[in-house]
């Protein structure tokens, strides 16, 4: 029963650990630190495998059953459930952050694209757009 509960308490503590970790992610988000966004998302993922694998570990656990008769582990349940739930809350916020400041980066990505082949942009004589890099930097007069 023993062993069954510390399951229980290092699956509170890496579900607590992860909920640090997403906001963490939301300030590197608002700063746009790239690097940080990266590594966190590795930790991310991590600290996920752990806790499926100390899900799977509960599941096969032989006092399983405990887990609905026990008051101490009932409680520890309830509270992994309710921070696994602000859990997807924040990272589905996070997620939608990321999405926005992605479509703002292509979208300023496309606006200089855009200017810099109007600046390089002039028409033939027959009326047709014609790219070219020198325009107006090669008058020698």
């Amino acid at each position: 029963m023993a062993a069954l509960q510390d399951l229980l308490e290092f699956q509170l503590k890496n579900a607590q650990s992860l909920s640090e970790l997403l906001e963490q992610e939301k300030v590197v988000i608002t700063q746009r630190n790239s690097s940080q966004i990266e590594a966190i998302a590795k930790q991310k993922i991590t600290l996920i495998n752990q806790l499926n694998d100390t899900d799977r570990r509960i599941e096969s656990h032989p006092h399983v059953t405990s887990l609905q008769e026990d008051e101490t582990c009932k409680s520890l349940v309830e509270q992994i459930k309710s921070v696994i739930w602000d859990c997807q809350q924040a990272n589905n916020i996070n997620g939608e952050a990321l999405n926005r400041a992605q479509m703002s980066f292509h979208k300023l990505n496309n606006l200089m694209q855009q200017s810099q082949g109007k600046m390089g942009m002039t028409y033939t004589a027959e009326g047709q757009t014609r790219s070219i890099s020198t325009l107006g930097t090669n008058i020698k007069a």
